[in-house]
């Protein structure tokens, strides 16, 4: 008897001690404006959100203004401002908080994104720091082993308008507690999932998860709670939670509670509400315009079915740029869950960016969440190709200029005109993408030139201004030039640029916004291989953010490659050595010799004989070249050069009937030619009057013997020889 009693008196005074399994809270403190924190969230989520880890955790998003607060009139910051300036600060709520557990804390958050498990430091239970990219799987095991003095059970139903949700929460003491200040449950309404289509700050972040929206009664007060609890204890209330009219989508509305002690700033226990489906709750998903080259495109659209009942119709209003058209009418039978992706009646595009819209109503059996029933995409038509090139220098104040188009999927800021600056300093205009304060990171920003239409046989040759600084040595901003034949179904990537390789100051870093000088400017030329003749091209030039600092483009040409068809000559085919001699290129627009010369004549005194290459230096044409050999005599003795004769030579050489003498003077005169075998003897002479320039004369040698003949022209002013093979 006495063995069982203490048994029992054991097992009382085991429950009296009893600890319940801990839900930890896990709170971060992140920003739309912050650039660490866009890059961080994704891996976050996905560990908070793992199936290890819900049993252990749930989380709360406070969206604070670090390192500023969005200047948009709307964000997730300013819907809940005050909530999150109570939570953050010190002045308010205030948590005691830095990145490392080396310095001491200051009042408040003072850097996001930070990271805290159940109001205390993340390096309490294993982390680095109290940065968020910091949470792993056995911090958050370590974070919810300590057993709680309480258990939670929080009920939610919909109002029968589904405006509002009711909460029952039930509190029992597991075990006895002592408080150390006031003892406060807080109610938090958060959205599970948000997906924006622009960003709503400056860093790029547009999916978001877990959400702060919203608390009650109130944040800072909650409701109240003994300070002392004993085993057994119990404390139950209801809270009426109307949803907040910037909620983006009610299906997405749950709920996370905690009790925490405000002397320690502990939380001794959380619990969550998930959300919950309505009735009626039809969901515009998404929609699909490809680019189109005609006046007319059919979207394609996916609606859901996000409630508890199915649907059998709905109407769909569309709008193309702001304006409606007419209504489509859908009918069928769309289950629980279910999908359906049907196109809508053609649209009447325009030249250049276009948006479009849907948004559903009139469902069956109504609508208990109009909050998600409309999405919106932005494309571009191109309704015709000019015939001629594209030359673009922003000085217009127009921008995009006529029959250029910007484009980002976000409709947020992207490609502008800027005065600041011109390429190489000849203009203070050009085009700008501002990654240092305007674009959010991430971002990918489309400038489309014209589409052009080419018929001759050559590639096109894209020339185009550059300048860009990095603000920070691993930032990877890039540049890329995509091409399409086929109307944008798809584009090959004809140049790419990036981080130092794009930098233009020779990779210095620049803190401040980067404006160009007029030495800090590179000229790129891509030629367009292959897209030639009968081509119809699609060229835009593609920026994505890594937040770094500006980059610009000026200067922009498009067209065919001109023809060239070089040729060089001398005015002496041989000199003596250290004499000067004129060489002349022709046939091409621009020239650039092997002599670094840019002129298409050049005077030249070589020692020894030298090939001289001589090719275009017009980025916009074909490329060509030509050589030319000075040949270069000893000249010991009497010289047999003069001045007047520039040149002699054969043609054909070896002949087998007759042969062209070309003769080049530089005045008219009177010249002997003569001929002589290979013993000495002169079996052919002619004197006649030349004039200045080229003179041909024909010598036939039909009667001549197979063999070697010297040909000499003598002039009162010196002679040239040349030698003639005749093969028969």
């Amino acid at each position: 008897m006495k063995k069982t009693l203490l048994a029992s008196l054991l097992i009382a005074g085991m429950s009296l001690s009893a600890q319940t399994p801990r839900l930890s809270l896990f709170e971060e403190f992140t920003g739309e404006n912050c650039p660490p924190c866009a890059a961080t969230n994704p891996g976050l989520n996905a560990i908070l959100s793992s199936s290890t880890n819900t049993p252990l955790v749930v989380s709360i998003k406070w969206q604070v203004p670090i390192p500023s607060a969005p200047t948009n009139t709307w964000s997730l910051y300013l819907t809940n401002k005050a909530e999150i300036d109570w939570r953050y600060q010190g002045s308010g709520y205030g948590y005691m908080s830095q990145w490392t557990n080396t310095t001491s804390p200051t009042a408040g958050i003072n850097a996001a994104p930070t990271g805290f498990f159940d109001g205390q430091h993340q390096w309490l239970y294993g982390a680095a720091s109290d940065h968020p990219g910091y949470v792993t799987n056995a911090v958050i095991a370590s974070a919810q082993t300590p057993t709680s003095a309480f258990s939670i059970t929080m009920n939610r139903s919909w109002d029968p308008t589904f405006s509002s949700v009711n909460l029952t929460v039930n509190i029992t003491a597991s075990a006895n507690f002592n408080a150390v200040g006031n003892l406060v449950f807080r109610t938090v309404m958060v959205e599970k999932e948000i997906h924006f289509a622009t960003a709503p700050g400056t860093n790029g972040e547009k999916d978001f998860e877990d959400v702060a929206i919203a608390s009650f009664p109130t944040l800072q007060a909650g409701v109240s709670m003994a300070g002392t609890w004993t085993f057994g204890q119990t404390q139950t209330f209801t809270l009426n939670c109307p949803i907040p009219s910037y909620a983006r989508d009610k299906a997405q509305i749950a709920f996370v509670g905690f009790i925490q002690d405000d002397g320690d700033k502990k939380v001794a226990q959380a619990v969550r509400s998930n959300p919950s489906p309505l009735a009626n709750d039809a969901k515009a998903v998404s929609v699909t315009i490809p680019l189109t080259c005609t006046n007319s495109a059919t979207p394609q659209i996916t609606i859901k079915n996000n409630g508890s009942n199915a649907i059998t119709g709905f109407v769909v209003t569309p709008y193309v740029n702001g304006v409606s058209q007419t209504p489509f009418n859908w009918t069928g039978s769309l289950a629980v869950n279910a999908s359906t992706t049907f196109p809508l009646n053609s649209i009447t595009v325009m030249s250049g960016a276009n948006t479009f819209s849907y948004n559903i109503s009139s469902v069956v059996g109504t609508d208990n969440n109009m909050l998600n029933n409309a999405t919106s995409t932005k494309f571009i038509g191109i309704l015709n190709y000019q015939g001629t090139p594209v030359s673009e220098g922003f000085v217009s104040t127009t921008f995009p200029p006529t029959n250029w188009s910007t484009y980002n999927v976000d409709d947020a800021t992207t490609w502008i005109r800027s005065t600041a600056c011109g390429g190489f300093g000849t203009s203070s205009q050009s085009t700008k993408l501002d990654f240092y304060t305007g674009v959010a990171n991430g971002s990918v920003n489309e400038l489309m030139l014209p589409a052009i239409s080419f018929t001759n046989p050559s590639d096109p040759i894209l020339t185009f201004d550059v300048a860009y600084s990095k603000y920070a040595s691993a930032d990877n901003d890039q540049l890329d030039v995509l091409v399409s034949t086929d109307c944008g179904a798809t584009w090959n990537n004809i140049y790419s640029q990036s981080g130092t390789a794009l930098s233009t100051n020779g990779g210095a870093i620049v803190t401040a916004a980067f404006v160009p000088t007029a030495s800090q400017w590179r000229k790129e030329t891509v030629t367009l291989a292959g897209l030639g003749g009968g081509a119809d091209i699609l060229v835009k030039f593609v920026g994505t953010s890594d937040y770094g600092n500006n980059l610009y483009l000026d200067n922009i040409n498009l067209a065919q490659c001109l023809s060239q068809n070089i040729s060089a000559s001398s005015v002496k085919n041989t000199i003596c050595a250290g004499e000067t001699v004129t060489l002349t290129a022709t046939g091409a627009t621009s020239y650039k010799w092997s002599n670094n010369a840019t002129t298409n004549k050049i005077v030249v005194s070589p020692t020894v004989t030298t090939v001289y290459t001589v090719s275009s230096q017009d980025a916009g044409s074909c490329k060509d070249a030509a050589t030319i050999t000075q040949i270069v005599n000893a000249c010991t003795g009497i010289a047999a050069l003069e001045a007047n004769i520039n040149s002699i030579s054969l043609f054909p050489n070896p002949t087998s009937g007759v042969t062209n003498l070309n003769i080049s003077l530089q005045q008219k005169e009177v010249a002997k030619i003569s001929v002589v075998n290979s013993i000495g003897q002169q079996i052919f002479t002619e004197s006649r009057s030349f004039d200045s320039g080229l003179n041909t004369l024909v010598i036939n040698t039909e009667n001549w013997a197979n063999g070697v003949y010297f040909i000499k022209v003598s002039t009162p002013n010196g002679s040239m020889n040349q030698k003639l093979t005749v093969s028969k």
